[in-house]
């Protein structure tokens, strides 16, 4: 006597490589706004002025605070897996003499993810700062240019970061990978 398996339908993930192969042969637009989260392409919300005005404050305080210390990435992609190449709206990066130009970054030569929000936040909270976690990211901000506060995520674990907290507008906010510098919120957040 034999028992028929069943077979339930699934979804089929797609690679990073894939991903890449699509946008070469144009099945993705050059300007489209989609990143690759665990085999799943995600489409982006058009980045209003709040999120852009917010980004380069930030770009500008982070340049001038790290200098040489890390390679300021800027909406740009991080590899963290075979199926996961999220697009963090700013990244500080180990720094490499070649600056990345024959690869994208990885987990491990992320110092700091930057996610800001003006309509994502909760998808930044909750699937882009778990994913984060799950690759090692060692330290994330969500800045919510809503609510004008930042979410600080440090120290993941088992798919979570084991540290959170929301430090007040007017803090300064240490760099946990850099010693020494700090980025003043008020300046950000306003």
């Amino acid at each position: 006597m034999s028992i028929a398996m069943e077979k339930h339908p699934h979804p089929n993930r797609i690679t990073v490589d894939e991903y890449h192969r699509m946008a070469e042969v144009g099945l993705l637009a050059p300007d489209a706004r989609v990143e690759l989260i665990e085999g799943v392409i995600v489409e982006m919300p058009p980045v209003g002025f709040r999120h852009s005005l917010a980004v380069g404050r930030l770009l500008k305080r982070l340049m001038y605070a790290v200098g040489d210390q890390a390679t300021l990435w800027c909406q740009a992609s991080i590899r963290l897996s075979t199926y996961s190449e999220p697009q963090p709206d700013i990244a500080l990066l180990a720094p490499l003499e070649d600056l990345y130009a024959e690869r994208h970054p990885t987990a491990e030569e992320t110092l700091l993810a930057v996610e800001v929000s003006d309509t994502s936040l909760r998808y930044d909270l909750n699937t882009k700062a778990a994913l984060y976690a799950e690759h090692g990211i060692q330290e994330l901000w969500v800045v919510d240019v809503v609510a004008l506060r930042m979410h600080v995520f440090r120290h993941p674990s088992d798919g979570r970061y084991r540290e959170a907290f929301t430090p007040e507008s007017s803090d300064r906010v240490d760099i946990k990978a850099l010693p020494g510098i700090a980025i003043d919120l008020s300046q950000i957040l306003r």
